[in-house]
């Protein structure tokens, strides 16, 4: 009898071991936290002493164990994502956070240029260069590049846009031996790779990577950002308007808790984003008295995120005014006539 509740007690605490800790194919996603922007964000001179707070919501992303899965099946604000849902078929999860840093980065170069054509103090963007995303496993550059590295240079050409690179190596031909000067954890490298046919396009000739403009931008006051390896592009709005209100003399915040989601264009146009129901919910939890959400446009989505957005304030009963924006000027503009909290 002994042996038999022994193997019993074996088999549960090894049930209860697989349940808790074996990763599944899926990712759960629920909402996250607030990070205020002042300590984040850092103008040489600017204003510090504003009475409210600008902050940027988080989605918190988890490897789904089966207890966890259950779990997310009966909890509101809780998603479950298959692995497409999340990343691309030819992205690692390597390649897949290194892809949201540099989208968190390329946010940080918008919202500094945005704030700064707004404020109208002197900055100046360079381009050095493209981002290596992802490398095609059988491509030209696999086992060469790495996700991360910056090219500089291609045969000793420069390139000042992304279409400047692509059209270069256009013109190259199968088996073409080419030069490339590339950057990797602040170490200059150079490699010559052989031009092959992409593995996903076979019809077309190139390097075998997937990649981004690599821009940098220097200001007048400088700026230092923290962003504490938060990834994504969707903390864009927020971060323009924290640095402009650190270097404009007035509080623009006007004394209230104000949150956000949403891209930033170098044009100022706020861009759509995933979770924007869970980034509600989290900004409520937290607090928040205004939450700026993007009113998009997006083609074949079913809903903009500003409309989802007000349909879970009204579900959560938040009391939380949802803001619909389009640029970072509709944002101005209602902190403008906002009255003083």
């Amino acid at each position: 009898m002994k042996n038999n509740k022994l193997i019993a007690l074996v088999i549960v605490a090894a049930l209860a071991i697989f349940i808790s800790t074996y990763q599944m194919n899926y990712y759960i996603t629920r909402p996250g936290g607030a990070y205020e922007l002042s300590p984040l964000v850092e103008v040489a001179g600017g204003d510090e002493d504003d009475e409210g707070t600008l902050s940027l919501m988080t989605v918190s992303m988890l490897n789904a164990t089966p207890a966890l899965y259950l779990f997310a099946k009966f909890q509101d604000g809780y998603k479950i994502l298959k692995p497409e849902e999340v990343r691309s078929p030819h992205e690692s999860d390597e390649e897949y956070n290194v892809r949201q840093l540099k989208l968190m980065s390329d946010s940080q170069v918008n919202a500094l240029q945005v704030a700064f054509e707004k404020a109208g103090k002197p900055y100046e963007v360079e381009n050095n260069g493209v981002f290596v995303m992802n490398v095609l496993e059988g491509g030209a550059a696999d086992e060469v590049l790495a996700p991360g590295d910056q090219v500089l240079s291609i045969d000793g050409n420069g390139f000042k846009s992304q279409q400047e690179f692509i059209d270069y190596i256009a013109e190259k031909a199968d088996g073409e031996e080419v030069e490339l000067a590339f950057e990797r954890e602040s170490r200059k490298l150079t490699e010559t790779i052989a031009l092959a046919p992409l593995p996903t396009e076979p019809e077309r000739i190139g390097l075998g990577i997937s990649f981004v403009e690599n821009k940098d931008i220097t200001t007048t006051p400088e700026v230092k950002i923290d962003a504490e390896n938060i990834g994504g592009p969707s903390a864009g709005l927020m971060f323009t308007l924290e640095i402009l209100n650190q270097l404009l003399e007035e509080d623009i915040t006007k004394g209230y808790d104000i949150a956000g989601t949403g891209t930033m264009q170098s044009s100022g146009e706020v861009g759509r984003i995933g979770g924007i129901d869970q980034k509600v919910i989290a900004a409520d939890n937290e607090g928040m008295d205004v939450f700026f959400a993007p009113d998009d446009d997006t083609e074949g989505a079913s809903a903009s995120n500003y409309e989802v957005a007000k349909e879970t304030a009204e579900k959560i009963g938040t009391t939380m005014k949802i803001v619909p924006v389009k640029t970072v000027d509709d944002a101005i503009a209602y902190l403008d006539e906002l009255q003083p909290k």
